[in-house]
């Protein structure tokens, strides 16, 4: 009886999760047409801060708990998972759903390809660096969240020009707070309904035998980047690719800047300080990077057709294999 309720609550939550990608996304086109701000610069901040609070929890709860590891190792999956799971997928689906080559940059303002190119630069260039340095210490987290401070301060001065946006009446630019609002509740909504969707998938999983530490690099790591899926794909699919790419590699900008900012920063705050070996990250790290390297070629060449989604696939499927081959190898290790 227990796994029929939770079946019910993942059929709900699937529910509740699709209709409130469609509000939010309604309303951060609206925002984003008052604003000037631009599709991808909105997905970039506003979609991207909002889509990441699960690694954001992560994050303060594990540099509390002593364990920064643990939000490390999701920040940089994520970022694996955003761009190989998410854009893989929406290449397949808009390749047969449009039969043939899909070129979502075509209406990019320059503005909006520049911001998607600095956030793939620093998500790939700090990693890396990390490794030759060694150590990541609570310098280095402060310096990550003044990166993220400064840089969503420049994001926020850019307007795109209104010949190249949509006309908004007077009564729509005095609708702004309200349109914030509504994609700000929209976001709630996506947000909650991964969360029951996640906690019951864990149930029914465990019912039938699934092994924890399966749960945990498969249902658990999918599940925090779950907003970023649901949301990120809708707007493929309903046109807003610039706001779903803005989303997608913000929400890597911001995971890379901000959060692992503060997973090295708050433990000083709190009187423990701790100093990270990036090594151990190394097979993450280099996943990231080859992931992050792709998006660059495809987004200057202009491509996102079925092959393009096949290569993001087959990589993503590359990094289960390898971290599950880890996963069994430690116990044989020790």
């Amino acid at each position: 009886m227990d796994v029929i309720v939770h079946l019910m609550i993942i059929l709900v939550a699937l529910v509740v999760l699709d209709q409130a990608n469609h509000f939010t996304i309604k309303n951060a086109v609206k925002v984003s047409d008052i604003t000037q701000l631009g599709k991808t610069a909105v997905g970039f901040s506003l979609l991207a801060f909002s889509t990441s609070l699960p690694e954001l929890s992560v994050a303060f709860i594990a540099a509390s708990s002593g364990e920064p590891a643990i939000s490390v190792g999701n920040v940089l999956g994520s970022n694996i998972v955003n761009i190989c799971l998410i854009i893989g997928v929406a290449a397949l689906i808009l390749s047969l759903r449009h039969r043939g080559k899909v070129n979502v940059i075509s209406s990019f303002a320059r503005e909006e390809l520049g911001s998607l190119y600095f956030g793939l630069f620093i998500s790939s260039v700090i990693p890396l660096s990390l490794v030759y340095i060694i150590e990541a210490s609570w310098f280095v987290g402060l310096v990550l969240i003044l990166i993220f401070m400064f840089y969503t301060y420049q994001l926020s001065k850019i307007r795109i020009p209104s010949a190249e946006g949509t006309a908004v009446s007077e009564e729509e630019k005095g609708k702004l707070k309200r349109y914030v609002f509504y994609t700000l509740v929209g976001i709630a909504g996506v947000i909650t309904s991964a969360y029951f969707l996640v906690e019951s998938a864990v149930v029914v999983a465990e019912s039938i035998g699934v092994p924890e530490s399966l749960i945990g690099a498969t249902i658990i790591a999918f599940g925090t980047s779950l907003p970023e899926l649901s949301l990120s794909l809708k707007a493929f699919l309903k046109g807003h690719s610039s706001l779903a790419l803005g989303n997608i590699v913000g929400s890597s900008f911001m995971n890379i800047t901000l959060i692992f900012g503060i997973t090295l920063f708050v433990p000083m705050l709190l009187g423990s300080p701790i100093s990270m070996d990036m090594r151990v990250f190394q097979n993450l790290i280099i996943f990231s990077l080859i992931t992050n390297l792709f998006f660059w070629y495809f987004l200057s060449m202009g491509r996102l057709s079925w092959r393009e989604g096949a290569i993001f696939l087959f990589i993503y499927l590359l990094f289960l294999a390898t971290t599950f081959g880890a996963i069994q190898l430690q116990p044989l290790a020790t």
